[in-house]
This record gives C-alpha cells, sequence and structure tokens, in this order.
C-alpha cells in the first residue's frame, strides 16, 4: 500500500509539473515542439478550440483508441497520467485565463516551457508510465509494424514546428526548434540524475572491515576477489560494490579513516540492474 501510494504521489506530482510548464510558459508564448500540446497550439491560433481543450479532446480519442486497439493491458497509469493532464490543463485555463505571457522574456520562458515538462515527462519514465499523446501512437505503431517509432515521432515533432513557423513569426518558430533540440537532451540527463549511483573498485589488504561496515552499517553487498600488485607481487584484494550517493560519502570516509592506504577507483552510473537497485 505504500509504495502504491508513492508512485501515485510521483505521477500525480510530475503531471502537475507538467501542466504548470505546458500551460503557463509554452501555450502563452506560441511554442510549437512536443507531440499533442504542439499541435494544440496551432489548432489554437486558428480559432478552432482552445490549446488545452484540444488537448483533453485529442488525448481522450487517444486513449479510447488505446484502449480498443491495446486491450485492457494498455496500461492503467498510462491513462490515469493522460487524463489528469488534460483535466489540468482545462482547469487552468478556467480559473486563470492567459492571453499573454508572464513575461516579456521568451528565453526565460522557453527554459521552463523546456524543464518543467521535462522534468515531469523523466520523473514518469524513470517509473514505468507517459503521459500518453503521441505515446500512445507510439505503442499502436509498435505493435503492428516493424516501423522506426522514434524516427517517426521526432519527424511529427519537427513537422509541427515548421508548421509553427509558418503560423507564427520566426522568432517564435525559431523558439520552438531550440526547444525541440535540447528537450531530449533534458530528459536524458533527468533521468541519469534519479538513477546516478557510485560503483566502487577498492584495492586494499584486507577486505573484512571495509565488507563489515558495507553489509552492516550501510545495508548493502559486496564482491571479493583476489589479486595480486603488479609492480609488488603482493597479494591484494579487489572489493566491487555499488551505492547510492549518500552510501558513497559513508564508505569513501570510512576507508580514508581505517586503511587510508587502500586504492579507491569511484565511477558514476546511472544504470545498476540487480536486487537493490533497478529490476529488468
Amino acid at each position: 500500500m505504500k509504495e502504491k501510494f508513492k508512485q501515485f504521489s510521483l505521477l500525480t506530482a510530475s503531471i502537475l509539473v507538467m501542466a504548470i510548464g505546458t500551460y503557463f510558459f509554452k501555450f502563452s508564448n506560441n511554442f510549437t515542439f512536443g507531440g499533442i500540446t504542439g499541435l494544440a497550439v496551432l489548432i489554437n491560433k486558428f480559432g478552432w478550440m482552445s490549446a488545452s481543450d484540444f488537448t483533453f479532446v485529442a488525448n481522450m480519442v487517444l486513449l479510447i483508441i488505446g484502449f480498443i486497439v491495446l486491450g485492457k493491458g494498455f496500461g492503467a497509469k498510462t491513462a490515469y497520467c493522460s487524463i489528469l493532464l488534460s483535466v489540468t490543463l482545462s482547469f487552468l485555463e478556467r480559473v486563470y485565463p492567459m492571453d499573454h505571457p508572464l513575461t516579456d522574456q521568451p528565453m526565460l520562458e522557453l527554459c521552463f516551457a523546456i524543464a518543467l515538462p521535462a522534468l515531469g515527462s523523466a520523473i514518469l519514465f524513470n517509473i514505468g508510465s507517459s503521459s500518453g499523446g503521441t505515446d500512445i501512437i507510439a505503442m499502436i505503431l509498435k505493435k503492428y509494424s516493424s516501423f522506426d517509432i522514434g524516427k517517426a515521432l521526432l519527424v511529427s515533432d519537427i513537422l509541427i514546428t515548421i508548421a509553427g513557423c509558418l503560423v507564427f513569426d520566426i522568432k517564435t518558430g525559431l523558439y520552438s526548434f531550440l526547444g525541440l533540440s535540447i528537450r531530449s537532451f533534458m530528459i536524458d540527463n533527468f533521468i541519469e540524475s534519479f538513477n546516478l549511483s557510485k560503483y566502487f573498485n577498492v584495492v586494499c589488504d584486507t577486505p573484512e572491515p571495509i565488507c563489515d561496515f558495507i553489509v552492516n552499517t550501510l545495508h548493502r553487498s559486496a564482491t571479493v576477489c583476489k589479486a595480486q600488485g603488479a609492480f609488488t607481487g603482493n597479494d591484494k584484494y579487489i572489493i566491487f560494490t555499488a551505492l547510492n550517493r549518500p552510501q558513497a560519502v559513508k564508505l569513501r570516509n570510512f576507508i580514508n579513516e581505517n586503511q587510508p592506504q587502500a586504492f579507491i577507483l569511484i565511477s558514476n552510473t546511472s544504470e545498476i540492474i540487480g536486487k537493490g537497485f533497478h529490476s529488468i
């Protein structure tokens, strides 16, 4: 129950962050990068429907198609996120209508229009969910074809952004292209930051105290291998372990205090699969 509540809270918080970044910074500046919400900006320009309402309608249609085509295994988390994002955008439009940007600094607003949705998307991807939209189209294409989905979505984003150059002024279009090029980079970096851990190779003479500290104090495990020093020819031991950042600081300090002659290699890693970290 506790784990489910934690996941539900993360899903809700990430969607709210995405909605704030999209409504207050993306829609108000007519930035057209990014799938359904980018297309919504174009639809709003023609006066057919507001950007928030179009996002709501498009996401609901895609959800229905997803359930019909992909079945019940389509994903409750994706459905929840898609509905919550659509409802939140519509709610914000009615509670706080905007007919102009918050500031007169488009570059500053572009940063928030990229960073907030990217942060929300990274949290969702990290727990195996998404905000729906074009991701649903990708799931359907993946099921029925061998089409390169990543390239297809990138092409659709580029076409929507080019349309933004034609519909709005060239300055807005260039800002949208800048946002398109930075967005994926920021999502990847957010995900790596969330998952960042430290990988230790410790070369020492007596591994027992260090292993005891890892197991009993840090509540992690380690692997010990016998080795031989190339220069001295003396017997050595290598301890392999992976820790989160606070644990890594504690282990480094412990080794420096108790075995200062030990040789330590510490690497950053964001892909650790196994018990205590991430499952396949």
